[in-house]
């Protein structure tokens, strides 16, 4: 008699036969070593799986989709596996179905139409490649700095909604884009809404895409289908407004791929690029927030155009990022950014070696004891102005407001005791906000090196009003009591801040959590702003019916933002 269990071992054994013969059988990982590196988040989340799958065309991703999606298999999409609320991994073992992930980074492609004025991005492109393929052009993607230099896929930010730190262009967004969705009867579909005929069958459309096979003639440029957010810019300027700039769950920037988290199965995203400008830094210092809150607003209403970016550290932070997130800055400043995801793998596979013999953390405590024999990596005005100062904020400016921007701060900061500025030359601002970068990943160090002392991290991203003149969080002292170091920084011109709170041991993280989620509920903002719900926070009604509208048997990255892991979304959301 053949019990349940052997029937399911069969069909998995199967389903992983059919899928070696699409993508080869070196393609597709079983075992908890193999897969490790995929089925763990960069920050959090992790959970079993069937296999990792990994296609090496566009051809080959929707063979794999349609073998698993007949199996009645969950199917998770990843690509760069650089999310820090866990959404492109399992989180957990109390799934109904097998899961088979997809990593989508074999299938590399940035093809520029319309003059390099948009481009055509496949699932495995990441920021880092496409910066590459525009410099040539003078131009730029959404977003240069932060999750590219880690490798980040540009399919991730549009899934998600990704802010980034560029003032002017505001969360990655478009509504053209080729993506495969489960239907209600549970049958695959291919949705062609990227503005390119590339023919009828998914056979022929995905053979043509990926090949570059069509010409200007097959590009429809319809104005009333948009490639980025080109409202932001005035909305952002609205500083009076009563709700945030951007945040992950507002329904006006939701719209099939975009804000998607992995509920559809996404083959290609067609972006607008942006023209590369001369652009000057100023590093301001204050001890009163206050200045801050006067900068921010003055330059986003006076100026004729809006600054480039305005980044905000705390001291704090500034501290940790310098002591912890050393290696990562001057991997950077010396080898460049294309290293970057080369020298993240090969530490997570030392890490996964490591971690089977009982030795967890290993990189991270033998990194950390080489970087305390190097000197100093900061510009001395910048350590002069953390000596000085308690709150920073790194200002880009274009060059053609350049001017209006230095009259400003000067006449503002004169006899003012409270604050100061400079004007960076070119190597002080480069370093200035490559260390905003290295802060983002130092609180991963800090715990790894302090595990004796350190539960976790609750870390948040959250957006504030835009009116919000009180953005410097106070907390409780019972709270503060259970916490061993805050780091605070953030995009401060779209009033979103990202807040890592290094958890003392013994404290529940996820209660500590809880309990930050009502404050800032008080406070009426909104969270996460940019990096997405994943498996950590709560998807609010809104998103949520997003998601089950795209998804309607909850086939694709079930169980994001707490809603239902069970086929059809069954006993979701308290039903």
């Amino acid at each position: 008699m053949t019990t349940p269990v052997a029937a399911a071992d069969r069909r998995g054994a199967a389903l992983l036969a059919q899928l070696q013969g699409v993508v080869g059988r070196a393609h597709v990982l079983t075992g908890d070593q193999a897969t490790r590196r995929f089925r763990r988040g960069h920050r959090t989340g992790e959970g079993k799986v069937l296999a990792v799958v990994r296609p090496g065309s566009l051809l080959e991703q929707w063979r794999v989709m349609q073998a698993a999606v007949a199996a009645n298999c969950i199917v998770i999409l990843q690509a760069a596996n650089t999310g820090l609320t866990g959404g492109s991994t399992p989180d957990g073992d109390d799934y109904d179905r097998d899961i088979v992930l997809v990593s989508t980074l074999r299938i590399t492609g940035v093809q520029l139409i319309n003059q390099g004025q948009q481009v055509i991005c496949l699932p495995g492109a990441t920021l880092d490649r496409l910066e590459q393929a525009l410099a040539p052009l003078g131009r730029e993607p959404h977003s240069v700095i932060g999750s590219s230099c880690i490798g980040a896929s540009v399919l991730g930010g549009v899934c998600n909604n990704s802010g980034g730190a560029l003032v002017r262009r505001g969360p990655a967004y478009t509504e053209l884009a080729l993506y495969a969705q489960v239907t209600e009867d549970g049958s695959l579909e291919l949705v062609n809404h990227l503005g390119i005929e590339l023919g009828d069958s998914p056979e022929d459309i995905l053979t043509r895409l990926q090949n570059g096979d069509y010409g200007a003639q097959h590009i429809r440029n319809d104005a009333s289908a948009r490639a980025s957010d080109a409202h932001y810019g005035e909305h952002v300027r609205q500083v009076d407004a009563d709700t945030p700039a951007r945040f992950n769950a507002d329904p006006s920037r939701l719209f099939e791929a975009s804000g998607s988290a992995g509920k559809l199965c996404l083959f290609a995203v067609r972006l607008d690029t942006f023209p590369k400008e001369p652009s000057s830094v100023f590093y301001i210092g204050s001890n009163d927030p206050e200045d801050l809150t006067e900068v921010r607003r003055h330059l986003l209403t006076h100026l004729p155009r809006l600054p480039i970016a305005g980044e905000y550290i705390h001291r704090t932070a500034f501290d940790i990022g310098e002591k912890y997130g050393k290696d990562t800055f001057l991997l950077i400043d010396r080898f460049g950014t294309a290293r970057v995801p080369a020298a993240f793998a090969l530490k997570s596979r030392v890490d996964g070696i490591c971690e089977r013999f009982g030795l967890r953390g290993v990189t991270d405590r033998l990194l950390q004891a080489a970087m305390k024999l190097l000197p100093s990596h900061l510009p001395p005005r910048m350590r002069a102005y953390r000596d000085r100062y308690e709150h920073h904020l790194l200002l880009r400016v274009s060059d053609d407001t350049l001017e209006q921007t230095r009259a400003f701060l000067a006449d503002y900061f004169a006899g003012r005791d409270s604050g100061d500025y400079f004007a960076c030359d070119a190597e002080e601002g480069r370093k200035a906000f490559l260390h905003r970068f290295a802060i983002a990943g130092a609180a991963i160090r800090y715990r790894e090196v302090h595990r004796r002392q350190v539960e976790d991290i609750v870390a948040l991203d959250i957006a504030l009003r835009r009116n919000d003149r009180d953005w410097l969080e106070q907390l409780p002292q019972e709270m503060e009591k259970e916490i061993v170091h805050k780091l605070y920084y953030g995009h401060f011109f779209c009033h979103v801040f990202h807040q890592d709170y290094i958890v003392r041991k013994g404290v529940d993280p996820l209660a500590m959590e809880h309990r930050m989620w009502a404050l800032l509920d008080e406070r009426r903002a909104e969270y996460p702003a940019e990096h997405n719900v994943g498996h950590l926070y709560m998807a609010k009604p809104a998103l949520a019916g997003f998601y089950r509208e795209l998804d309607p048997t909850n086939t694709f990255n079930p169980g994001i933002g707490h809603t239902s892991k069970q086929r059809s979304w069954g006993e979701c959301c308290g039903e």
